[in-house]
């Protein structure tokens, strides 16, 4: 990977949305407008969701595009936001961390696994929910590396 994948740019402490749509425009326009995404690949994480919700409990969403996605992403990045108000995602489900992540490749295996081991632990949850700087979130990541 030639791109730091989770940089202080791609990462947005304490936002307010109204929707979940909202939301997932917000998590993609921070991979776009940091390079590692183009245009297209906000709306096929759109898609995603209209096909199956990202919501994976905890409060934890990851939104991502579809499998034909792949030719909009131009370096694996991941963004992180965090909602404290929560936004709806349906269902009766809330989500106050959302995690946005596009793969080159295959390296969103690697990136979900690391993502996957993050969020397995409701105290790092916590954790970034309450981060004060994106640097304690960037320091959280890099230790399940």
């Amino acid at each position: 990977m030639t791109k730091e994948v989770l940089t202080d740019k791609t990462i947005k402490l304490n936002e307010s949305f109204q929707t979940k749509e909202e939301a997932i425009r917000y998590v993609g326009a921070l991979l776009r407008d940091n390079g590692y995404v183009n245009d297209e690949y906000i709306g096929k994480m759109l898609e995603r969701e209209e096909l199956t919700s990202t919501f994976m409990g905890n409060f934890v969403a990851i939104p991502h595009g579809t499998e034909d996605a792949k030719k909009a992403v131009k370096e694996t990045g991941i963004s992180v936001v965090t909602v404290p108000e929560g936004v709806d995602f349906g269902g009766g489900n809330t989500v106050k961390l959302l995690i946005g992540i596009a793969g080159k490749g295959g390296e969103h295996l690697e990136v979900l696994s690391q993502i996957a081991i993050v969020c397995s632990e409701e105290e790092n949850i916590d954790t970034i929910l309450e981060a004060e700087n994106e640097q304690e979130i960037i320091n959280l990541f890099n230790e399940v590396n």
